[in-house]
């Protein structure tokens, strides 16, 4: 048999594809649906649309274009999404910032991330401004007021550069294989990397999740609490109820009897969340009788207790269907989809396209199916919604997508029909409200600690934050460690979800015979 190459056949082709363009068709089919509800206003498809275009010109008037990487430290108010599809609309690289960063965090991800301009908002600029000093970066603002100095000198507003900007007239062409944004997580090990997902790998993940897994309408309005910088919040609203034409309630930090107050008066149709607001949704309702008509919900992020999913049903009267992710997987793997019953304890089926199986858990450099079903091993994934890599970390990559699938480093297990239950994290990482925490960093933070000798970080069962993070120290010969006084050397160091709650000042650790820590000891002394 002879093999021919044509290149119309096996080159990289010219179709185009931008996130983009999931808010410039719904503006363009449905401008005068309200795309957000916000501090008492709608702002329309439409008109988000306008200011999208015109953040666009100022954003080319400063040099972005193709292939540019804008970083964004911005809550969750209209200036996400102008800011967020404008950097797109440029054919620029993306990359969302934790909105709990701390100086030292920021200006990492900055300099890892070479990027080109930071957007911070303004109540953010305490921790922004010298991040985006220490890594050269050159910095904007929304949301500040005229006039505003930092440092003696005025503050650079994007409001006002778009102003004077000629809007753009349509969103750059991209390859669908283009990056689009890099996220930064924290896996299990080492120092924050960041993920590059797709134009592709994130447009067939929205176009997926509303054929098969929701039931999303354009109608529906839905809870926007959920903080866009992570990949849930992002994909799982912004981007979904976009190209739905739905429209999304801003909050930009959950308070339960706000959130309550808001579903109510918006009518809300769909809550999406972590289990801890859940928790804080199904205490409000002791407080508030008032209902909003929720059609469903979803949750994600983090394992969701059966109980409190029957205990959010029975306050507010829809059912709660839960899925399973990663950031390296643009997130969505599987989920429990609305048109199926629902199935508590279990993450249900792989989306389209995307296939879930379970992996002998200690090969390296090599996958091992494991065939035979509800067998624990490593839950692992392939499919159109797997990252490109990560971002200047081939080693790390080559890691982590053997032979094509991706490694979770979760354990799980697959049934008979394909249902996904997760049980437990291969490795010690901790997640803590639906937030990745890893050890070795605070670990870090912690050997830096006047007095400690030895410290290590291992997660608890918490029944409000799925996780709570403990400290282990060892005090240095002759220190008399004080524990609150060590939390609080963390705490001024790490974003607030990484500090350990409790430290136990130790004698020693247990160490096993390769010389590492054992902490499953650590978790089962101080479990109890």
């Amino acid at each position: 048999m002879t093999h021919r190459t044509d290149a119309a056949v096996d080159g990289p082709g010219h179709g185009t594809l931008s996130i983009a363009s999931i808010l410039a068709e719904t503006a363009r089919r449905r401008p005068d649906r309200p795309a957000l509800h916000f501090m008492g206003r709608a702002v329309s498809y439409g008109d988000l649309w306008n200011q999208t275009r015109a953040y666009a010109g100022a954003l080319a008037a400063r040099g972005i274009g193709p292939g540019s990487r804008v970083a964004m430290i911005v809550p969750n108010v209209p200036d996400f999404p102008r800011v967020y599809y404008a950097a797109l609309a440029l054919g620029a690289v993306v990359v969302p910032i934790h909105l709990l960063f701390k100086a030292e965090e920021i200006a990492f991800v900055l300099q890892d991330a070479e990027a080109d301009l930071l957007v911070a908002a303004a109540p953010l600029l305490a921790e922004a401004a010298p991040a985006a000093a220490r890594a050269g970066v050159p910095l904007t603002t929304v949301l500040a007021p005229e006039g505003l100095e930092l440092g003696g000198a005025l503050v650079s507003r994007l409001e006002a550069e778009a102003a004077s900007a000629s809007p753009i007239l349509r969103h750059t062409p991209v390859n669908p294989l283009a990056a689009a944004t890099v996220l930064y997580t924290s896996g299990t090990t080492g120092t924050p990397k960041g993920a590059v997902g797709s134009h592709l790998a994130m447009v067939e993940q929205v176009h997926c999740s509303l054929i098969d897994s929701f039931d999303l309408r354009a109608e529906d309005v839905v809870y926007g609490g959920l903080p866009f910088f992570h990949s849930f919040g992002q994909m799982a609203v912004l981007n979904i109820a976009f190209r739905a034409g739905a429209s999304i309630i801003l909050l930009p930090k959950f308070d339960p009897d706000e959130a309550l107050e808001l579903l109510v008066r918006h009518e809300a149709s769909v809550f999406t969340a972590v289990p801890t607001n859940f928790a804080g949704m199904v205490a409000a309702a002791e407080r508030n009788p008032a209902r909003p008509p929720l059609r469903y919900a979803v949750s994600g992020g983090a394992a969701l207790p059966p109980a409190l999913l029957e205990a959010f049903e029975r306050a507010y009267g829809a059912e709660v269907h839960e899925g399973y992710g990663l950031t390296e997987t643009s997130p969505s793997c599987t989920f429990n989809a609305v048109h199926e019953p629902i199935r508590p304890g279990t993450v249900g089926r792989p989306i389209w396209g995307v296939d879930v199986a379970v992996a002998e858990a200690e090969t390296e450099g090599r996958i091992e199916l494991i065939e035979e079903p509800d067998t624990l091993g490593e839950i692992v994934v392939r499919g159109h919604n797997l990252m490109k890599g990560y971002l200047g970390r081939p080693d790390a990559t080559e890691a982590a997508v053997v032979d094509g699938w991706f490694r979770t480093g979760d354990l799980g297990t697959v049934d008979a029909e394909g249902v996904v239950t997760i049980v437990d994290r291969k490795k010690d990482m901790i997640i803590r409200n639906g937030y990745n925490v890893y050890p070795t960093e605070v670990e870090a933070v912690l050997s830096r600690c006047p007095g400690v000798a030895l410290a290590a970080v291992f997660g608890l069962p918490h029944e409000t934050h799925g996780q709570e993070v403990h400290a282990a120290v060892v005090p240095a010969a002759g220190a008399d460690l004080d524990a609150d006084a060590v939390v609080a050397h963390v705490k001024e160091r790490v974003a607030a979800y990484k500090y350990p709650r409790t430290v136990h000042i130790v004698d020693e650790l247990p160490i096993g015979a390769s010389g590492k820590v054992l902490k499953r000891e650590l978790v089962a002394r101080f479990r109890r």
